[in-house]
């Protein structure tokens, strides 16, 4: 999870590659849903409409698809701020990890894909929301600094975090058994 431009659904799909598991694209799984972009939810049924869905999409793709294996999820920059789906990540035991970069990296990175961003306007209004979802995403159980690295290292940095938390887990269950 991360902040637009900050690399999500690039980093997600190579790690969920690099792990030998599943990748889900929560905006994707959204616009397939409704079969529309979200660009146009947010313009026409609003954003706390856009957000109900995607908690509701969160929700099935956690109880369904990942209750059978472990997978990569990339969220919308606006799903981890929203305190409903850090209750359902938390829930089912999910690992979250902040991408982050400096925010005019982050703001030359969306303008330079040129993709629609519907909540990035002007560079004020970018910022501001920048600013409000800050310590939602401190509360994040691993951070990795996006800034000026390739893919490639951001993707192995998290590999090996995702490595030693599964040897945790492992020693955890060992010891509860004895």
């Amino acid at each position: 999870m991360g902040f637009m431009g900050a690399g999500k659904s690039t980093v997600g799909r190579i790690l969920a590659q690099r792990l030998g598991w599943a990748f889900y694209d929560l905006d994707v799984i959204i616009e397939s849903r409704e079969q529309t972009s979200i660009d146009r939810i947010f313009t026409t049924l609003g954003e706390p409409r856009f957000r109900q869905l995607e908690r509701e999409a969160l929700a099935v793709l956690l109880q369904n698809e990942l209750r059978r294996s472990d997978a990569v999820v990339a969220l919308g920059g606006g799903a981890f701020a929203q305190a409903e789906n850090r209750k359902i990540l938390q829930l089912h035991g999910a690992r979250t990890v902040l991408l982050n970069a400096p925010i005019e990296e982050l703001r030359r990175r969306c303008v330079e894909s040129g993709g629609q961003r519907p909540l990035a306007g002007d560079a004020a209004r970018f910022e501001k929301l920048f600013e409000s979802r800050r310590d939602a995403y401190g509360l994040a159980d691993f951070r990795v600094e996006t800034g000026g690295k390739a893919v490639d290292e951001v993707v192995a940095e998290i590999e090996r975090w995702v490595s030693a938390a599964s040897a945790d887990r492992k020693i955890q269950k060992l010891e509860v058994r004895q």
